[in-house]
Formats: C-alpha cells, structure tokens, sequence
C-alpha cells in the first residue's frame, strides 16, 4: 500500500529526496541490531586473548552467559568480528606479532587479561616463537603499561619437564609455554598460571583434580575455560601456578582448597 506526501516544490529532485527517505526508513526498521551486553559496575571487565581458539570461545561464552563478567574478545581479523557481534559480545582486533603500545590500547579499562592464544599445530616453530612466547610477553607488557594487573595464563602440564620435550613431538611449544611463564612470574602482574594436562575434546564435568596429574588421561577443553573464569573469582588464586587434570573435585572446590 503506497502513502501519499505532500512535496512543497513539485521538482524532480524533491521526488527523489523522499523516495530516499521512505526507503532509508524502511531499511532501518527491518534490520536487527544486536545490543553489546550491558556492563554492570560490579562485574569483571575481562579481554581473552584467543578468543576464536576452542578453548577462548568457551571462555568467552561462559563469561557472557554469567552476571559476574563483561568479556570482550581479542582476535586478529575483521573477518572474526560477526560470529561475536551476533552474540553481544564486544570485540578488540589486532595482532600479537605488532607493537606493544597497539596491544595496550586495546587493554585500556579492562580488570585483568586472559591469555589463551596460541599458533597451532599447523604452523612452524618460528610462528610458535614469536605467538606462544614472544606474544605472550607483549601481552604482560601491554597489561602493565595499560594498567591491568589480573593476567590469566593457560598454560601446559609439562611446560616445566625438560625431560619429556624432546619426546613429546611438541618441544617448541612447551618451550615457549616453559619461557612465556617464567617471565609472568617475575614482571610484576597479578598471575594465574593454569597448567592442563591433554586437551580433550569432551564436554566438561567440571571436576578436576590437583594431584598426581600426571597419572591422569587429560582434561576436557571445556574445563579449562570453567577454571580459568573460577580463578578470577578467588583471589586466592592470584601467584599460584594450578596444574590440574580431570579429576572428581569439584572446581569451585578445588580452587577454594588453594
């Protein structure tokens, strides 16, 4: 059904001008804008970095879904933006291979960082070296020079086991988890350092154990992202470094015994 306006100058540009107008209007009113959660004063600001990794997403999805938590998503590419905006989460994109001073802008009013970014298994050491390590470690520097003090870590089981690099198939990466973590103890922030064993691809049962981790088959994914947003609750937890497996601990639980 078409409206009839009244145009004051009957010219062809003034036509032209509310055809425009009608259309821009109708436009407006059928797109679905998606609202970014709203922060409340008492919940944690908190960056992931590796937001797009597995383990970052259920990190990011879990903070969103809780009143305790405004996530905000730290991933490399425009092209990532969408799958976030669609769920109201907000995002910050740059590279852990630019400067540091890019980095600590994006930092800027957040509560605390956790860093979950990693290369992958499909690149080479020198990418391992300067994501894993040297990324890392931009990361804490950002955090310093921007004023964050709570930095989260995810780490490895092994990172401290020299003797079982060599074996392992994934020397360069417990080598820069090994380094990436010395350094986080010693450069002045509030550290968490979580230390899973093999990464499982199972849904979490949010129980783990602290003891002879060793002995254990793995975690599942899901439960290191249940841990690392726990340990943000608990200041008990800040210098300590948790290294954990599956286990039949409740992680509320487990965290509280630290």
């Amino acid at each position: 059904m078409f409206r009839k306006f009244k145009i004051n100058k009957n010219t062809e540009s003034d036509k032209i001008l509310v055809i425009l107008n009608i259309l821009e209007g109708s436009n407006v009113n059928q797109q679905k804008h998606i609202a970014i959660k709203p922060q409340s004063h008492n919940q944690m600001k908190v960056l992931i970095i590796g937001a797009n990794g597995q383990i970052g997403q259920l990190i990011i999805d879990k903070m969103n879904d809780s009143s305790d938590f405004t996530p905000t998503a730290f991933i490399r590419s425009e092209d990532q933006v969408s799958q976030f905006k669609s769920k109201g989460i907000a995002t910050a994109v740059a590279s852990l291979e630019g400067p540091v001073d890019d980095l600590a802008k994006k930092m800027k009013g957040q509560d605390a960082v956790i860093f979950t970014a990693g290369s992958g298994g499909k690149t080479g050491p020198d990418k391992t070296l300067t994501v894993d390590l040297d990324g890392a470690v931009k990361a804490m520097e950002a955090a310093l020079s921007s004023g964050v003090k709570r930095f989260v870590m995810v780490s490895s089981l092994r990172a401290d086991n020299r003797e079982i690099w060599e074996k392992s198939g994934i020397k360069p990466y417990l080598v820069a988890k090994h380094y990436a973590d010395r350094i986080l103890k010693d450069i002045g922030l509030d550290y968490t350092i979580l230390r899973p064993g093999r990464l499982l691809d199972e849904p979490g049962t949010v129980q783990i154990t602290l003891k002879n981790t060793t002995d254990q088959k793995g975690v599942p994914r899901a439960d290191v992202a249940n841990l690392a947003v726990e340990v943000l609750r608990h200041p008990v937890t800040i210098s300590k470094v948790i290294e954990f497996n599956t286990g039949d601990t409740p992680i509320t639980e487990a965290v509280q015994s630290l």
